[in-house]
């Protein structure tokens, strides 16, 4: 099998397919295939759609083998592209979370509220038109599904905490968990002797601790011995990396809640404040972890997440702060 650059065979029938969003080793779909039938987890934006094709192509799959596009949410990193996919895939149906499936079939808000978080003009250059779903062609997802691919059966399940509309994808051949953002971000780039390092995506708008810490506790329930998140690629170790990730989170909501005793009532200082404590928190658990960066090449590589980071957590304190 001659694999495009952009593809990396994972074993067990997954392959990963670097969108090129943002950079290199940076956002993955990956592609599941079994006795002839495939699928797609996540999609990357409209640009990395002729990369999933070419994977196709090469594994020597036809379109009409593809049976399911599966986003873990609807954020556009991950299902942009999805739309315009499925355009290519005549018998593929859409698995979408049901808190996520309307903004697929309209993109309108969904649009919009990417506008408001990065801005008129970088949306449109980054991810163009976002072509809809049919809504004949989609399926809601309910916690607990189990769906049929080729020879195995994948099981989904409501993974809310990063975002309400985000449900994760255990696959029992590999033992591995798609994680979309709900297991954090682990780029490779920080790999050290130890292996990979991982840390919350908090993003806005709808970052919640408990609900997060809970859907992470629930998927190490299953014992998982691989983790397929979608910054970037398959990481192992899950174990160590659990632990890594519950204790930067914790450490988020901590700060997060000494900010808001402190500043009740100053967003933007909060914001401020927030920016410059999640750069210390991850840069000081990268280093600790033994990651072969320098200390400015970490916050490099880092700064798209401190600064969306801070602005979910930002969202997360004013909601909670306005409760009665």
């Amino acid at each position: 099998m001659n694999l495009p650059t952009h593809t990396t065979d994972l074993g067990h029938g997954i392959f990963a397919i670097d969108t090129g969003f943002e950079r290199e080793d940076f956002d993955a779909a990956y592609l599941i295939v079994d006795t002839g039938r495939a699928a797609f987890i996540d999609t990357g934006h409209n640009a990395a759609v002729p990369r999933l094709l070419e994977a196709l192509d090469a594994i020597g799959l036809p379109r009409e083998a593809v049976d399911w596009v599966i986003p873990t949410h609807v954020h556009l990193d991950h299902a942009g592209g999805a739309g315009l996919l499925m355009r290519h895939l005549p018998g593929a149906r859409a698995l979408i979370h049901p808190r996520g499936a309307r903004h697929l079939i309209d993109p309108t808000a969904l649009v919009e509220g990417a506008r408001a978080v990065y801005g008129v003009e970088v949306v449109r250059q980054t991810y163009g038109t976002i072509e809809p779903i049919e809504a004949a062609r989609v399926v809601e997802s309910h916690d607990g599904q189990r769906i049929p691919l080729g020879s195995r059966e994948l099981l989904l399940i409501d993974t809310p905490g990063h975002a309400r509309h985000h449900h994760c994808i255990w696959d029992e051949r590999s033992r591995g968990w798609f994680t979309g953002d709900t297991f954090g971000i682990s780029y490779r780039e920080f790999d050290g002797a130890d292996g990979a390092w991982i840390f919350p995506s908090t993003t806005p708008v709808q970052f919640e601790p408990e609900a997060l810490r809970s859907s992470v506790q629930r998927m190490m329930a299953m014992q998982p011995q691989c983790l397929y998140p979608t910054h970037f690629g398959r990481v192992d170790g899950v174990e160590r990396l659990a632990a890594q990730f519950l204790a930067t989170l914790d450490r988020f909501e901590a700060d997060g809640l000494a900010l808001l005793a402190r500043l009740p009532d100053d967003a933007p200082a909060r914001l401020a404040a927030l920016k410059e404590q999640v750069a210390v928190t991850l840069v000081a658990s990268a280093l600790a972890a033994g990651c072969p960066v320098s200390l400015a090449r970490a916050h490099e590589l880092l700064a798209l997440d401190i600064e969306l980071n801070a602005q979910g957590m930002a969202v997360w304190l004013s909601r909670i702060g306005h409760t009665p």
